[in-house]
């Protein structure tokens, strides 16, 4: 999977990067940078991508 591939994400997970991007913007912060602190934000809250398994724990 190449860097940036966002596949590897729910829906719920996209959904979320997008309404953050749209509050940096809304605070001046430019398109390319929002959108990259937007997934370093979202990998932050939900830990990464799809994760799967039975009885995975949140931390």
């Amino acid at each position: 999977m190449p860097r940036g591939d966002k596949s590897a994400y729910t829906d719920k997970q996209k959904r979320q990067a997008r309404h953050i991007e749209e509050g940096y913007e809304t605070r001046g912060v430019p398109k390319t940078e929002a959108k990259r602190r937007a997934w370093a934000t979202e990998n932050k809250i939900s830990g990464g991508g799809k994760k799967s398994g039975s009885g995975r724990t949140h931390h």
